[in-house]
């Protein structure tokens, strides 16, 4: 059902920067849109169809009340009671990513939801507008309480935080299929994925910069050790750090590296394959269709649980899993960078009287925000829920999965900002260790030309701040 326009990395342009919206509305979607509805108001004049001709949750068995008495619909009620939001909002390029992921996921047509409805939803999208929803509320298992939000904005019933788009007509069928997507979740994953791909670069080259500080031996990126493994992240990421260090112009000052100069390309190659596994993780629930019931092609809703992303849970804590041993060694190469032992420099890389603390103070920055990610890379996936009076027993909480992603990523360029502070001193206290040009030359002249030279002992706040920058732009 993908489309060549429709792409994680489209959509994070668009949902960041604007431009050409990854989904739109044609003749052929909203014909499939149309079908959908029909086959959904046909089964349901038939028969029991869940959430258009009953309730929700517990009240799966309780018929919808057409006649209410306060003027409602069961729809706009549904909305109205699902969507209380409370605290954090999504920010306005998550809201709006969202918006594009649930609109390709309705162009399946097998929602049944109203083309009325599709329609506003794509030109809220294509007039940049953005909602008001709120972070609270989801496990995992459709996001609920913003969707409702966003649903309530498309009738009018909310106002737009920015921009506004033609007032819907709600559908009597809308209001379920709707809110039966984990569209937020998806976009806050999406967002997040990028991120963590460009931190990713960032700390390769922070690693070269501390390798050339220090002096390691190359052998341990030597495509030799490699190539007997059948591992081809490993072999790209050893391939990686030799371009970046060659040619080496100094001889090794050890036989044998620290653990955290040597084992770069075992750690480094997990993060790496985590981010594949998780932008085809998002994919696999952008491009499904999880509503639920869901109409087949013949007419038949079926009721099902395609709703819970299991998968994208599990791979979200292995991704953060993968990425805590990466800023792990960043410290542990920081702590070399400060042992005058390893680097034949003053302790702490100071200058001025010999009890000066130079840089001392990055190691205990670095340590609380190791610990702080030592939290969060604990998987959320493991825990249980009881909810719906016991009807709903299952969650597979991704939304946490993909928030403690969001929380880590901010983490993990302190630490390596760390080190990229030590290291860009102790080579300007050694400047012959450093490349003559080259690509590793630009990276530290980048970095050298925003980071302080004064060495005397003084905060480094600055310094970190630019350092974090750099890091979060790939340097």
């Amino acid at each position: 059902m993908s489309t060549p326009s429709f792409s994680l990395d489209h959509l994070v342009e668009w949902a960041l920067r604007g431009g050409p919206a990854p989904v739109q509305l044609t003749e052929a979607s909203v014909e499939r849109i149309t079908i959908a509805q029909a086959h959904l108001r046909t089964a349901a004049r038939s028969g029991a169809v869940y959430g258009l001709t009953t309730g929700v949750g517990a009240l799966r068995n309780v018929p919808t009340d057409v006649t209410p008495g306060d003027g409602t619909s069961h729809a706009l009620r549904l909305w109205r009671s699902h969507a209380t939001g409370f605290g954090e909002l999504y920010d306005d390029a998550t809201a709006r990513a969202a918006m594009a992921i649930r609109l390709h996921q309705i162009t399946s047509g097998r929602s049944g939801v109203s083309a009325g409805l599709a329609a506003s939803l794509g030109a809220a999208i294509a007039a940049g507008a953005v909602p008001e929803l709120h972070r609270s509320g989801s496990i995992g298992t459709g996001d609920i309480v913003p969707l409702a939000e966003l649903g309530l904005t498309l009738v009018g019933e909310r106002p737009w935080r920015a921009g506004s788009a033609p007032v819907a007509e709600l559908d009597e069928g809308d209001a379920l299929p709707f809110m039966s997507s984990n569209a937020l979740t998806l976009a806050t994953a999406a967002l997040v994925h990028r991120r963590l791909t460009t931190f990713s670069v960032a700390a390769e080259k922070v690693t070269a910069l501390s390798a050339c500080a220090l002096q390691a031996s190359l052998q341990a990126y030597d495509p030799r050790v490699h190539a007997g493994r059948p591992d081809a992240s490993q072999q790209r990421v050893a391939a990686r750090l030799m371009a970046l260090l060659s040619p080496a112009e100094w001889w090794p000052a050890r036989i044998q590296d620290p653990f955290a100069l040597r084992t770069v390309p075992q750690v480094h190659a997990p993060f790496v394959d985590a981010l594949v596994t998780t932008s085809e993780a998002v994919m696999v629930e952008v491009d499904d269709s999880s509503e639920n019931p869901l109409v087949t092609a013949d007419g038949t809703p079926l009721h099902h649980g395609g709703f819970v992303t299991a998968r994208l849970s599990a791979t979200l804590d292995a991704l953060r899993q993968a990425l805590y041993p990466v800023i792990s060694l960043s410290s542990a190469r920081l702590s070399a960078l400060v042992d005058p032992s390893l680097t034949g420099l003053p302790a702490f890389l100071a200058s001025g009287p010999a009890d000066s603390s130079g840089v001392m103070i990055l190691e205990y920055l670095a340590q609380d925000a190791l610990a702080r990610a030592r939290i969060l890379a604990t998987p959320v996936s493991t825990g249980g829920v009881s909810i719906s009076l016991g009807l709903e027993e299952h969650a597979s909480f991704s939304t946490q999965a993909a928030w403690g992603c969001e929380q880590i990523v901010e983490l993990a360029p302190v630490v390596v900002g760390c080190e990229l502070v030590a290291a860009v001193r102790a080579l300007r206290m050694d400047p012959d260790r450093l490349p003559a040009g080259g690509p590793l030359r630009e990276v530290f002249d980048a970095a050298a030309a925003l980071l302080g030279e004064d060495r005397s002992d003084r905060p480094l706040t600055d310094d970190l701040a630019a350092a974090v920058d750099l890091v979060q732009r790939g340097l």
